[in-house]
């Protein structure tokens, strides 16, 4: 059976993690990840959740404390698709060998092109461009139009659509003659589409693609079957010794942060919070300690088992464990290639998410408020940031023991073998073979 998964996970696992578009596009989000991170934690400060949290800084600071720090999360979070499509043709240049930099500057200026630029004010038609375009909203445009320009872009550098510099001109100002010609086809190119979209009933890029693929996807993407499916695929890849997030964010990355942003962007407003399944949900909600939720594995090896190497493991792994990393536990225990412990490590997380969907589509708990913790944020802790309520800390307190419930007989299974296989080394080392009569 493991032979049959190995020869079936491991062709199309090593194709997606070498599909260059699918690594551009994780490579791009990661590239504004610490940007989002920075920013959450002034937008956290200034929407703390401790009653009287705003009134006591109101009358330090003054009453317009809070915008301070709304202008620094405000400069990150209403800007999104534009940084996306930054990161992701900046991450999609460099994977194709283009100068980084001349590809994503095009495919900013191509991303604009494509950007509604007037308003209505009543009767009058003003000459500016809303955020709202910039933001969550534009996500899938920017990546669409980082894609397309790069590629775009590419196509000219490999046909030689170059102006060559003479010998001794210096490279800075060769390279921005190199990509002048390229620049101008890609910006020809995207000003034909706006002219065409003009033309039909959508109007502009923008809307086509928001109305036709980032709604629904958003819709599919927002259920419970697409996060269990990702954390089914994302454990079980990890017991074939991959890294399991590293692939399945691949596909579902760009979905899961425009629904984080959502919240987010709700979540500044003060409006209601639209989205259960955010990346949020996933990482804080399902997942303790890293993939497989370890977390609650390292427990039960600390306090149950009584074998040499697990315990001596258990005390390296704990405080790692504790901030989300796992590696130590994944590769030492081992958990890959081990049947027995692949077991729960898939189980766990797919029971934490359906217990996590259920309280949270109960209203149990308040949803996500897509803040981008720190992704080594302990258990207990990251439940409350980013519900603003106790009870995330409960529901995490409740899963994580659930965990160590589920683990249990596996590796108390694993405990037993490993003490055999000590207690048959200890009586090999006891044995004194005296070799002088042979």
């Amino acid at each position: 059976m493991q032979k049959k998964f190995e020869q079936v996970l491991m062709p199309v696992a090593t194709k997606l993690a070498n599909n260059v578009v699918l690594r551009s596009l994780r490579d791009g989000f990661l590239i504004i990840t610490p940007l989002i991170i920075v920013t959450s934690i002034f937008l956290l400060i200034g929407n703390f959740p401790i009653p009287g949290w705003a009134d006591f800084w109101s009358g330090v600071l003054g009453p317009k404390w809070s915008e301070w720090f709304s202008a620094v999360s405000d400069s990150v979070f209403s800007f999104t698709g534009l940084l996306a499509c930054f990161g992701i043709s900046y991450a999609y240049g460099k994977n194709r060998g283009l100068q980084a930099v001349h590809a994503s500057a095009v495919a900013i200026v191509s991303f604009l092109i494509m950007t509604p630029t007037t308003v209505k004010v009543g009767k009058t038609t003003l000459g500016a461009v809303q955020t709202i375009y910039l933001g969550p909203n534009g996500i899938f445009l920017g990546l669409f139009t980082a894609l397309v320009s790069v590629e775009l872009y590419r196509f000219a550098i490999k046909r030689n659509w170059t102006i060559k510099m003479p010998d001794g001109v210096p490279p800075a100002v060769s390279e921005s003659f190199d990509a002048l010609l390229p620049s101008a086809f890609v910006i020809l190119f995207f000003f034909l589409i706006r002219i065409i979209f003009s033309l039909t009933e959508f109007n502009t890029a923008y809307n086509f693609i928001y109305t036709m693929l980032q709604a629904p996807l958003k819709n599919v993407g927002n259920s419970l079957p697409s996060v269990l499916l990702y954390n089914f695929l994302a454990s079980l890849l990890w017991c074939f010794g991959i890294n399991g997030p590293t692939i399945t964010n691949s596909v579902w990355s760009p979905i899961f942060f425009v629904l984080t942003q959502d919240n987010l962007k709700a979540f500044q407003s003060g409006a209601k919070l639209p989205h259960i399944y955010t990346q949020q949900f996933i990482d804080i909600f399902t997942t303790y300690g890293g993939g497989g939720s370890t977390l609650s594995l390292l427990i039960v090896m600390l306090f149950v088992c009584k074998s040499k190497r697990i315990k001596e493991l258990g005390k390296l792994a704990i405080v790692p464990g504790i901030f989300g990393i796992n590696e130590p536990i994944i590769f030492g225990l081992p958990v890959v290639l081990n049947p027995i412990i692949a077991i729960p490590f898939i189980i766990v997380p797919v029971l934490n998410t359906l217990i996590s969907g259920f309280v949270f589509s109960m209203h149990w708990i308040p949803y996500t408020n897509g803040v981008m913790l720190p992704w080594t944020t302990p258990p207990l802790i990251s439940g409350w940031l980013s519900t603003g309520s106790w009870t995330g800390s409960v529901l995490q307190l409740f899963e994580l023991i659930l965990g160590v419930l589920l683990y249990y007989p596996f590796v108390k299974m694993l405990d037993k073998q490993y003490l055999n296989e000590e207690s048959a080394a200890a009586e090999l080392d006891d044995v004194d073979i005296d070799f002088s009569d042979i």
